[in-house]
């Protein structure tokens, strides 16, 4: 069987979840070899990192372009790996706009592609799934309808299961940090303003901008801010007035699923940590930044209405969700009427709990890394060792 895989991995959320992977891929198959593109959780599973990819997460292409140099070293650097002969399978994490020059390029060397978190191609620019069949030689899918989307494609495709489902269910809490954050008497709001810089400088000054006007209303809520690191908590603070000293406002570094478990409602950034809002039943109020010019080609390319997975999965709005473009006074306006709802009226909070809860229990069931890694090692023991390869013209 094929015993070396090559991951690339470019999100802090795919970090995590291709170390569960590794994981489960290395007690099915104790010698095989993992190695390329990714991050720290994923090192701390056993991976031989050549770069942490995890530091170049970008959305958009304006904040793509001042780094494409970087990513078109990678790339090469990726190349140069596969004409070496030191893997055997390509494994894909997310993160499709660099991730299709890795898929071009292993096959450019015969190396079989597995594509685990594969990019939402049934909601926005639908046309990449050429790409998909072209390059990949099978998707593993965390999203029920997915398999069938993509097998009307003609790509071979699994359902897996999401891994956030199995992060959830074997993460240990801090139960005596839960225990001493929840002795307040009023309603707790988990503010989550993400885990990239860029996240943080958008998203955040909408967020506080919000909690100031929530404030005057509700001045008994406390806003419990989960910062990813601790730099991106220093950087929340420092868009901290002198007025802002009177806000019942608490930052924690690394207690997003502590601080999401507790809470009463959230307000948080767009992205996957919603299906843990989901699995944890937190009611949310989600709110995304695009540049304009990532706007643009984003309308130009989108096949659905939203971006927030529980609401496409249940085909309705469960948890409202606000876009800002550019300048964002509508969009807090939005956000700050939407949690004002979140927060005056329990019986809509319960609801959207309800909702939450039934979802949950109907697709949040964990194993997606046990089944991934079943599937990957199932192929792996199918597939002839590539022959060698040395001169092939490559292109980015």
């Amino acid at each position: 069987m094929l015993s070396r895989l090559f991951f690339s991995v470019g999100e802090p959320s795919g970090d995590l979840h291709a170390a569960n992977l590794i994981r489960a891929l290395t007690a099915n198959a104790p010698k095989l070899h993992c190695r390329g593109f990714g991050g720290l959780q994923m090192v701390q599973a056993g991976f031989e990192c050549d770069f942490d990819l995890t530091q170049m997460a970008v959305v958009g292409i304006s904040e793509v372009l001042p780094k494409l140099r970087e990513f078109y070293r990678l790339a090469d650097q990726a190349t140069d790996i596969f004409r070496s002969g030191a893997v055997d399978a390509v494994v894909l994490v997310d993160f499709p706009g660099f991730n299709w020059h890795i898929a071009k390029r292993a096959k450019q060397f015969g190396l079989p592609v597995f594509y685990y978190c594969p990019p939402q191609l049934w909601a926005w620019g639908g046309w990449r799934v050429k790409k998909m069949r072209k390059y990949v030689d099978r998707v593993l899918c965390n999203l029920p309808f997915e398999r069938d989307w993509f097998a009307k494609n003609n790509v071979p495709a699994d359902f897996v299961g999401h891994p956030f489902f199995d992060d959830v269910a074997h993460r240990t809490l801090d139960s005596r940090f839960i225990q001493k954050v929840r002795r307040y008497d009023h309603l707790q709001v988990a503010v989550l303003p993400g885990s990239r810089d860029h996240e943080v400088d958008n998203i955040w000054p909408i967020q506080l901008e919000v909690i100031r006007r929530l404030n005057r209303k509700y001045p008994d809520v406390q806003f419990l801010v989960a910062a990813y690191k601790d730099a991106h908590a220093l950087r929340c603070r420092e868009h901290l007035k002198p007025s802002d000293r009177s806000l019942p406002l608490d930052f924690f570094v690394g207690k997003t699923s502590e601080l999401i478990q507790l809470a009463d409602c959230s307000l948080m950034k767009s992205g996957s940590v919603s299906l843990e809002m989901m699995a944890r039943s937190t009611p949310a109020v989600v709110v995304y930044h695009l540049s304009r010019i990532s706007y643009a080609i984003m309308r130009s390319l989108a096949q659905c209405d939203s971006m927030t997975l529980p609401n496409l999965i249940a085909g309705k709005t469960i948890m409202p969700e606000f876009l800002a473009v550019g300048k964002s006074e509508k969009t807090i306006g939005q956000v700050t009427a939407a949690m004002d709802r979140m927060l005056g009226d329990d019986k809509f909070r319960a609801d959207c709990r309800h909702q939450l809860q039934m979802m949950a229990d109907e697709i949040g069931q964990p194993g997606a890394s046990r089944r991934a890694a079943e599937t990957i090692l199932a192929q792996l023991s199918q597939i002839p060792a590539p022959k060698s390869v040395t001169n092939v013209r490559t292109a980015a």
